[in-house]
C-alpha cells in the first residue's frame, strides 16, 4: 500500500492528519503543494473519483481573496483545475491518496472516523 498526503504543512487539518497517521504507524509520503507544486496531471486523476466542487475550497481565505472575475470563471472541472494550479491553497486539504493493488482511494479533508475505518479494515 502506498499512501500520499497532499497539502500545506501549516494547515491545521493537514497537521491533524499527519499526527493521526504517525500515531497509527501509517507510512506516508507528504506532498507539499507550496514546495512540490500542483499540476493538471496531479489533479486530473483525482477528478475521476471526486467532483471538482469537493476538491475546490470555496469557503477558505484564499478563495475569498481571489478577484471576483477569477471566482466567476470557475464553472467546470477544467476551469477548477486551472484555478487550483494557479492558487494551490484553494484545494481543500488534506488530500489523502491510498493506492493498493486493487484500488485507489481518495479522501478530502481530515476525518478521524474515515481514517480509522479505512486503515483498520485494510490492515
Amino acid at each position: 500500500m502506498n499512501v500520499t498526503l497532499y497539502g500545506i504543512p501549516n494547515c491545521d487539518q493537514v497537521k491533524k492528519a499527519r499526527t493521526w497517521l504517525s500515531e497509527h504507524q501509517v507510512t506516508v509520503d507528504f506532498h507539499d503543494f507550496k514546495k512540490a507544486g500542483v499540476t493538471p496531471a496531479l489533479i486530473s486523476p483525482w477528478l475521476k473519483q471526486l467532483d471538482w466542487q469537493i476538491l475546490l475550497n470555496r469557503r477558505g481565505t484564499t478563495w475569498r481573496k481571489l478577484p471576483e472575475a477569477e471566482q466567476q470563471a470557475v464553472i467546470d472541472a477544467d476551469s477548477a483545475v486551472q484555478c487550483m494550479v494557479n492558487s494551490p491553497s484553494v484545494i481543500k486539504r488534506p488530500v489523502l491518496v491510498i493506492q493498493t493493488d486493487m484500488q485507489v482511494e481518495i479522501m478530502v479533508g481530515f476525518s478521524e472516523a474515515e481514517y480509522r475505518r479505512w486503515f483498520t479494515t485494510q490492515a
